[in-house]
């Protein structure tokens, strides 16, 4: 028995330092132009701009596949970010991607939801928890408001609720104090 476990340590250390190792030699580097316009993008992973998140129209955009005007989550402020960014000119929303909306989240009428889980098998952030045949709601802190689980709901009881502006939900992040105060 003994032997048994020092044999599974020993395998242990030795998979361990492999995988230590490849991760080390095989390391890609991220482009940090990507970086940039994915920290610029509204994260709601809603897929309306064509690809299926965020981060792959940054790729696109950072490789010259895509343009910056396909995210009407991100509105007009986040295309001017961006020809910023990479020093191209401002263009206006394209209107084959959709038209840009105050930002929302989804709310579940509880008393009409039957249970069937398509909704939370669409969300693509998980905010929608529930179990089948049980009534489902939505996380509201994790809900971005991407509408996805609109469409496959079969009762209709999934609806978008917009977000008043105020100090909680306001545009501007205050900064970071995690590191303490100085003296």
């Amino acid at each position: 028995m003994l032997a048994a476990l020092w044999v599974m340590a020993g395998l242990a250390v030795v998979l361990g330092a492999v995988l230590g190792f490849a991760a080390v030699r095989f390391h890609v580097e991220d482009n940090p132009l990507v970086e940039k316009i994915d920290a610029i993008l509204p994260q709601t992973q809603c897929g309306q701009c064509g690809f299926p998140g965020c981060r792959p129209y940054a790729e696109a955009i950072a490789s010259g596949a895509a343009d910056i005007n396909q995210c009407p989550p991100g509105g007009e402020p986040g295309i001017r970010k961006l020809a910023e960014l990479l020093g191209k000119e401002f263009k206006p929303l394209n209107a084959e991607h959709g038209a840009p909306k105050p930002k929302s989240v989804a709310l579940i009428d509880e008393r009409l939801c039957i249970g069937c889980t398509l909704c939370a098998q669409a969300c693509p952030v998980d905010a929608i928890v529930g179990a089948a045949k049980q009534m489902h709601t939505v996380i509201v802190s994790e809900c971005t408001g991407c509408e996805l689980c609109l469409a496959p709901c079969p009762v209709d009881c999934i609806h978008m609720v917009p977000i008043g502006e105020k100090i909680g939900t306001w545009k501007w992040d205050p900064p970071d104090y995690s590191y303490g105060p100085t003296a």
